[in-house]
């Protein structure tokens, strides 16, 4: 029996009740757990103190309150959805918790003076995590959704799956309707018409003494009733929280644990089992520890947990696919919005008669329905314009026309060209999804190859373990000799500065020219963070972020001293001091309220300049220096900066101090040098231009060190 990896309706109906009982609990922080796409909400209950709220949509789909002694380390540095969590919700108040009709959705309500905020977790199909505004708005997501169905990405409203048969409030009546309707057995049509999935269709069954197998046609009133009866049973015991949880473990002597459950289950009723207190307890218990229960299964000799590659790579083609059919349907249905469009012009005439025919009528003061009466009385009188009406909607102010076979919903006060030009709108706007669809296909498949190039790196490295009879370690992928690198590539805010990541991991950004200078004080510098400059005029505004610009501010982040030395290294090295061929200067670093574009009375401050107020802490004869490299993991890129930041992020990297080459020769240089450490040239081609290198030179003339 497989172990359960996913919470069922009945879990999150069971759940949703219980996590209601924490409403009134104050948020402390958020933590998120990239990889494991696990969000922890930390909070206060005034009767239970401390509180771990888990939402995990990765691998295992839950959601439950932890033992604070189960709960991971914190991240040393929250990601900035994390970060956004915090700023919309420390302090907030859980005011509710939901579950969506009886999907697999769990909606989280928080309430401060100020503002709303509801987390929606969704426990199903990829797994996601939304946080809306009061409106319902997508203010962040983890990830973005573009499908036919819907949408949802950062501004946009956020659209539920549509809403799935909720067979827990349904009257007897509406039951055996929805029975009736299926041609299959009836456990089949509990699990897929009623919603209820394989496990809780045949609990049913076995409750209410109906065969599973038995065909719909072949159920009589009785047994009919005797489910119902169950599962108005059921509904009960979720709406009254009557709950008995139980963890169940697997048959023989592993003991593994395979499934959780809010009830005790007569289909589990041979199996071992615990019982739970409360169901939150139980999904703490079997969630810890049903990974350590699985850990000596499926893996290869070498002792290596091989991940399941295969799975992985269908279920981007799966995406794919349904990605390409709502492109192929964006496409359909634009066009026949501009087929609409076209045969209004085709058949103006007719079209206007009609229009103008109503908008006569209502000028007249004549009901709607008395205008559809006409119609249909010159329709039998075999007049052309009537005949082509088909419809008359007073409520929406419309008409609807069949013209050439396609019928046509017209704004009746309008005339042919305004609605003409509005199905042209209409098919203009559904081609802007068709383009975010495809956007969206591209990120699929970037990530397609992604999972077939780790897929084959595994089995490589796997191989050469095998053979060296090597059982802990994977051994490192040599990109530079692999004959092709896949491109792995997003857009980030702060690539149109200078920029680079510390050794540390922080971000440092500086200008390029004045408004650069200009934007990034006014912008970008926040609390926690420090400034760095030189005395040399045109040098770079210098940031070390302490935070990304959508977080807020973390008391908690301490900026080490190697990070700030990068900096300080960075700062002098792309302002005038490299140009003039020097090889050290001073710089000094303030905190960010020291900074002002406030002058002191009767001085004037340029653009792109600023006032310092306060001591300044000198980092004295601080060294130019700026190594240019390619990463090829995570992500495939040129980056720039201080050499002890750069050399261990780089796939390879290059030194540079300041020589007799203009910027665009040693950019064409280094470029030259990378192509010769590839394998795959064109690699180094598409992610590496001489353009791309040369936005991480310093200004002034350079040579590589030798």
């Amino acid at each position: 029996m497989d172990e359960k990896r996913e919470l069922t309706s009945v879990d999150i109906a069971a759940l949703a009740g219980e996590l209601g009982q924490y409403r009134g609990a104050h948020v402390d922080k958020v933590y998120l757990y990239p990889e494991a796409e696990l969000l922890r909400f930390r909070m206060s209950d005034y009767d239970r103190g401390r509180t771990e709220l888990l939402i995990e949509v990765g691998e295992n789909k839950r959601a439950h309150i932890a033992d604070p002694e189960r709960v991971p380390d914190a991240p040393e540095r929250p990601p900035n959805f994390a970060m956004m969590l915090r700023n919309r919700l420390s302090g907030a108040t859980l005011e509710a918790v939901e579950q969506f009709e009886f999907d697999r959705i769990l909606m989280l309500r928080f309430e401060r003076d100020t503002d709303s905020t509801t987390v929606v977790a969704e426990l199903f199909g990829d797994g996601n995590v939304a946080v809306l505004d009061e409106n319902d708005d997508v203010i962040d997501c983890l990830e973005t959704v573009r499908l036919k169905s819907r949408t949802v990405v950062p501004g946009s409203h956020y659209e539920y799956p549509s809403a799935r048969f909720n067979p827990l409030t349904v009257d007897y009546e509406t039951f055996t309707e929805r029975m009736g309707q299926s041609d299959s057995d009836v456990v089949r049509t509990l699990a897929t018409q009623l919603n209820f999935g394989g496990l809780y269709g045949e609990e049913l069954c076995s409750r209410a003494g109906v065969p599973y197998n038995q065909d719909i046609e072949a159920t009589d009133d009785s047994d009919f009733e005797a489910l119902y009866r169950e599962i108005e049973s059921l509904s009960r015991r979720l709406s009254e929280g009557d709950l008995d949880a139980r963890v169940y473990y697997e048959d023989g002597e592993d003991r593994a644990r395979v499934d959780v459950t809010p009830f005790p289950l007569e289909e589990y009723a041979d199996r071992e089992s615990e019982v739970f207190e409360t169901f939150n307890e139980a999904l703490d218990d079997y969630f810890a520890n049903v990974d350590a229960d699985h850990d000596d299964r499926g893996e290869s000799g070498s002792g290596r947990q091989r991940p399941d590659f295969e799975s992985e790579i269908e279920k981007q083609k799966r995406i794919i696919q349904q990605q390409q059919q709502a492109i192929d349907d964006f496409e359909q249905e634009a066009e026949a919005e501009r087929e609409k469009a076209e045969l209004l012009y085709a058949n103006y005439d007719l079209v206007d008669k009609v229009l103008s025919t109503v908008q006569s009528a209502r000028e007249d003061g004549r009901a709607w329905d008395d205008i559809e009466a006409t119609f249909e009385a010159g329709a039998e009188r075999g007049i052309d314009a009537a005949e082509s009406v088909v419809g008359v909607d007073g409520s929406e102010g419309t008409v609807t026309m069949a013209i050439e076979g396609t019928q046509i919903t017209l704004a009746a006060g309008d005339g042919v060209e305004k609605n003409a030009d509005r199905l042209y709108t209409e098919a203009k706007r559904i081609e802007g999804k068709k383009e975010g669809a495809k956007e969206a296909i591209e990120d699929t498949r970037e990530r397609l190859e992604e999972v077939k190039a780790e897929r084959d790196a595994w089995e490589a490295a796997d191989g050469e373990d095998e053979a060296a009879d090597e059982t802990d370690e994977d051994e490192e992928i040599d990109w530079l000799t692999r004959s092709s690198i896949p491109i792995r590539q997003s857009e980030q805010w702060y690539e149109r500065f200078r920029w680079f990541h510390t050794s540390d991991d922080f971000l440092v950004i500086g200008g390029r020219n004045a408004d650069h200078n200009e934007e990034l004080v006014k912008k970008y510098l926040d609390r926690g963070d420090l400034f760095f400059h030189t005395q040399a005029h045109g040098a770079p505004a210098t940031i070390l972020k302490a935070t990304g610009p959508s977080e807020s501010p973390d008391d908690d982040i301490e900026i080490p001293e190697t990070s700030r030395e990068e900096a300080a290294q960075f700062a002098v090295s792309y302002s005038t001091v490299w140009k003039e061929g020097k090889y050290a200067a001073d710089v000094y670093m303030v905190d960010h309220d020291q900074v002002t574009k406030t002058p002191e009375s009767g001085e004037y401050l340029e653009k792109g300049s600023f006032a310092i107020r306060g001591d300044r802490t000198y980092y004295e004869d601080t060294p130019v220096g700026v190594a240019v490299g390619i990463t090829c993991e995570p992500e495939t890129q040129v980056i720039g900066g201080p050499p002890s930041a750069i050399a261990p992020q780089a796939e390879t990297s290059i030194e540079v101090e300041p020589g007799q080459y203009a910027q665009n020769d040693i950019a064409k240089r280094l470029y030259r040098e990378f192509k010769g450490r590839f394998a795959d040239e064109t690699f180094v081609r598409k992610v590496a231009s001489p353009d791309l290198i040369q936005e991480f030179l310093p200004p002034g003339g350079s040579r590589m060190v030798e």
